[in-house]
């Protein structure tokens, strides 16, 4: 689940490592007081919800079941998925064995050329070895002697550039005035803060100030292994080709259109970063050491040729796959089915531990609070019983990855014991089934807009769009009226009427039904929890007129955070949901085709040609 610019007091994560401050009941870890057996507890074989901390891959077999969700999902959002972002490895690995398994099961591709996957345009940026750069003639070494960190685009040449000492970063009361930057190679001596930086990963201050220079070179390699100076240059974000969705800002000093062609020229071809060794850095100015210099010293003259690599990137892809249908007449209609593939990545270690404890503490008092964010005043309460943590595990286990175990993973391994069943079925549905599992729906919705834009079937083909984001959860303890019977159904009558009377009417074929919660179509004064119906993929089909359905069991004390662990999903009511979903799937597949003539259609139909 997204939050589109309208976060949760949720999704903030509080205190990171200063748990060793903060205590709340034992029990309420929901890990030491557990009516288990003895065995069991000196094992900790399972928590109170029945589940290991780890489970074991496994064969799956084509009936959707709460063993099979458990093995599906503890792989999905285990730590070797790195929290599955967008723009990253993880999201490669992730997407990698959703369509590992659609091979398996023999769905047909429906991505790009004959894959699975529809690659977005994500690139990884970096500079080669064959970079040169060299002072009044001589030649300094790469990696050796400097390095240029890569950026969103090419940095502009520098050639015949007359070296300055700019003073030292961060501190701008021993900096060079801007204007005597202006076109010149920039050294800086590296501040106190970024001495202090973890791994020697220091950014320069920002070129705001030094924007009319051709290069800033900050002296501050000498602390990195060779290793490390390598990864600096090795790209692991992937990020988009544009700057970003929105219009870049027009800086305040753009106050005549020559300044603003200045500006625009500069975010087409920004200066280059660099990192020089001490010994490259006192080169550069002829002398034994730069530490005695001046602000203002001028060197020798430098020429750089940095060969700037872009390229495309696998760390962002929507994973499609397709069943036909049945009935040669509807095959080429699709009921299309998603869910989103990635997460928001890693963060700062915690203790994952006293994180859980905290967040559940959290969560009851929002939840007496009647769901209304909660002040900092009320934060600061919450106290953590790290004596009784510490009994259970005597060590910090720390933990960084957001694994994402419900946010969406859930939807994610639902989707595809969705596709495993149909898959098996003697007679498929008529309509055909369209799976999409979208990237980047943490990012902005992007993974969706762009198969929307770039569909891989015919949009006016699809009849509807079923989305699953967040469906583990929904206990009493989660969000008010949560139960084992607990599901949110948004968007439904909105778009589609027709939608909207199957989704309830399969509710009422179920064996035990569901307790559907329409509340969030309405204006809520729960915090974070106003406009759902924005915050997901199926958002953007409904922007192009497909009725849609979109299932959720609510936000938690865990969203976004380190300790949204497969462990704590609620399985047989994630088991129950899915079935459910699958029905509703099939049958909007079977019947009529649902028309546009809900409430409020994010996109009203087209008037009628007579």
């Amino acid at each position: 689940m997204g939050t589109l610019g309208n976060p949760s007091p949720l999704s903030h994560t509080y205190l990171n490592m200063r748990f060793s401050r903060v205590v709340v009941p034992a029990c309420a870890l929901g890990l030491a007081c557990l009516a288990l057996p003895a065995h069991a507890q000196r094992r900790g074989a399972v928590n109170e919800y029945g589940n290991p901390s780890r489970l074991a891959p496994a064969p799956t077999t084509s009936a959707i079941s709460v063993r099979d969700l458990q093995v599906r999902l503890y792989q999905f959002a285990d730590d070797s998925m790195q929290g599955r972002q967008v723009g990253r490895a993880g999201n490669m690995k992730g997407t990698a064995y959703i369509a590992a398994e659609l091979q398996r099961l023999g769905l047909v591709p429906a991505g790009d050329n004959g894959t699975f996957f529809q690659v977005l345009p994500y690139h990884l940026r970096s500079f080669t070895a064959h970079s040169r750069l060299t002072v009044s003639g001589n030649p300094l070494r790469w990696e050796a002697d400097w390095l240029a960190i890569p950026g969103a685009r090419a940095p502009r040449p520098v050639s015949d550039a007359e070296v300055v000492f700019g003073g030292v970063a961060g501190d701008t009361t021993r900096q060079i005035a801007p204007r005597d930057a202006a076109g010149k190679f920039v050294v800086l001596l590296p501040g106190a803060a970024a001495a202090a930086a973890p791994g020697g990963r220091f950014a320069p201050p920002a070129p705001s100030r030094f924007a009319g220079a051709v290069a800033v070179a900050t002296v501050d390699l000498d602390a990195l292994t060779a290793a490390q100076r390598r990864a600096l240059n090795t790209p692991t974000i992937a990020t988009q080709a544009t700057t970003g969705r929105g219009r870049a800002p027009t800086p305040a000093a753009a106050v005549d259109s020559l300044s603003l062609l200045r500006q625009q020229v500069d975010q087409l071809a920004p200066q280059a970063v660099l990192r020089l060794t001490s010994d490259a850095a006192a080169r550069l100015f002829g002398v034994r050491s730069v530490e005695a210099l001046t602000p203002g010293a001028t060197g020798g003259r430098v020429t750089a040729s940095l060969d700037y690599v872009e390229l495309p990137s696998d760390y962002a892809r929507n994973v499609v796959a397709i069943i036909p249908g049945s009935d040669p007449a509807l095959a080429g209609q699709y009921v299309a089915i998603g869910a989103h593939n990635d997460h928001v990545g890693f963060a700062t270690p915690v203790d994952k531990d006293s994180i859980k404890a905290f967040n559940n503490e959290r969560n009851k008092r929002l939840l007496a609070n009647k769901m209304m964010a909660l002040t900092p005043a009320q934060l600061s309460e919450i106290r953590v019983n790290m004596d009784s943590i510490r009994r259970r595990f005597p060590q910090p286990r720390l933990d960084s990855i957001n694994n994402g175990a419900d946010d969406d993973g859930s939807g994610s391994m639902g989707v595809l014991e969705i596709a495993e069943y149909i898959q098996a079925m003697r007679v498929k549905p008529k309509r055909s089934t369209l799976f999409v599992w979208h990237t980047g729906e943490e990012a902005g919705l992007i993974g969706s807009a762009f198969f929307t834009r770039n569909p891989t079937v015919p949009l006016d083909s699809i009849v509807a769009q079923l989305n699953i984001d967040m469906i583990g959860r929904g206990r009493e303890g989660d969000l008010p009226g949560g139960s084992s019977d607990y599901l949110g159904v948004v968007g439904s009558f909105f778009d589609s009427k027709d939608l909207g009377e199957t989704v309830a009417a399969v509710n009422g074929k179920q064996s035990r039904a569901l307790t559907l919660d329409y509340q969030y179509d309405s204006t809520m004064s729960w915090t974070g929890y106003n406009n759902i119906y924005g915050r997901s993929d199926h958002y953007n089909y409904a922007l192009q007129g497909i009725p849609v359905a979109f299932f959720f069991t609510g936000l938690h004390g865990d969203y976004h955070q380190r300790s949204d662990e497969a462990e704590f999903i609620d399985y047989p009511h994630y088991a129950r949901i899915t079935s459910y979903i699958r029905d509703v799937t099939v049958e909007v597949a079977n019947g009529p085709r649902p028309r546009i003539n809900g409430t409020r259609p994010a996109r009203p139909p087209r008037p009628t040609v007579p």
